[in-house]
């Protein structure tokens, strides 16, 4: 899954390296080291310009809130829950349907975290007791250090409650795209709490389930919105090479959403906690 990430780059950055066209300085968002479920977010998108002669689709850099609320919902209440939306079913569950077949964008990322069960943990969850909460947090982020595009859906929602010229009637949302995690081995494996054992080995190591990440060289079609056949959509949900990413474990401080610094990205030599791996 995908349930927080990275997201530092200035947004003038972020225009030269995704070719945006048209982006709102006062939408300007600050750098986030630790993104989190209803967030604001910046977003890469295509669509015409709002009240424009041209219609012709423009790339945009606009900000999104995370967490997808379909058009049709009643209410906003549960776009804490609508974080994610996998790969599989994309095109076919109703909350996701449409948004997949002319709403897409890439959510711009450092890299994102997971979370690991350690060993006793996952031995007690094993045998059905209570799960106690002590998880390690790696951070996974391209090997080469460029810029994680996130695959996403997006959509727009009309408060019932407020007037339609009410700054606030409208609300723009979106949802990560996931995928089966890749089970190829890491180039070098994660640190580990104990000499001699290697740490996670693999993403899907850490956890079944990872953000879709889409290579540059798929954003043109992703992104174009008169792209709506599901068929030809879903070629595009494969997840990039092996070996394109690496993970490390961070302090746990990223565990708590009020923490928010560059400090989270350090890389530590070895896990916080002792009963991991």
């Amino acid at each position: 899954m995908c349930g927080r990430y990275a997201a530092s780059r200035r947004p003038e950055d972020l225009v030269g390296l995704f070719g945006v066209e048209k982006w709102e300085p006062e939408e300007t968002l600050a750098p986030d080291w630790n993104v989190a479920p209803t967030k604001s977010v910046h977003a890469v998108l295509e669509r015409p310009l709002k009240d424009a002669a041209d219609r012709r689709p423009v790339r945009q850099l606009r900000v999104l809130r995370w967490g997808l609320v379909p058009s049709w919902a009643k209410s906003p209440e549960g776009a804490a829950r609508m974080i994610n939306a996998r790969a599989e079913t994309v095109h076919e569950k109703p909350s996701f349907r449409r948004a997949f077949e002319s709403r897409r964008c890439l959510l711009p990322a450092d890299g994102y975290y997971e979370w690991v069960t350690g060993a006793q943990e996952r031995e007690l969850e094993e045998k059905g007791r209570r799960k106690r909460t002590r998880k390690q947090p790696y951070f996974v982020t391209p090997a080469d250090g460029s810029v994680m595009a996130l695959a996403g859906v997006y959509e727009f929602w009309r408060d019932p409650t407020l007037p339609p010229d009410h700054p606030q009637a409208w609300w723009a949302t979106c949802s990560v795209i996931t995928t089966e995690a890749e089970a190829e081995p890491f180039a070098q494996a994660a640190p580990s709490a104990e000499a001699g054992e290697p740490g996670p080995r693999s993403l899907a190591e850490i956890h079944p389930r990872m953000p879709l990440v889409l290579p540059p060289d798929r954003w043109a079609a992703w992104l174009d919105p008169a792209a709506t056949d599901p068929a030809g959509l879903r070629h595009l949900l494969t997840p990039p090479p092996p070996g394109s990413v690496r993970a490390y474990p961070v302090a746990t401080a990223v565990s708590d959403v009020r923490n928010n610094g560059p400090e989270l990205l350090k890389e530590l030599p070895a896990p916080e906690e002792t009963t991991l791996f």
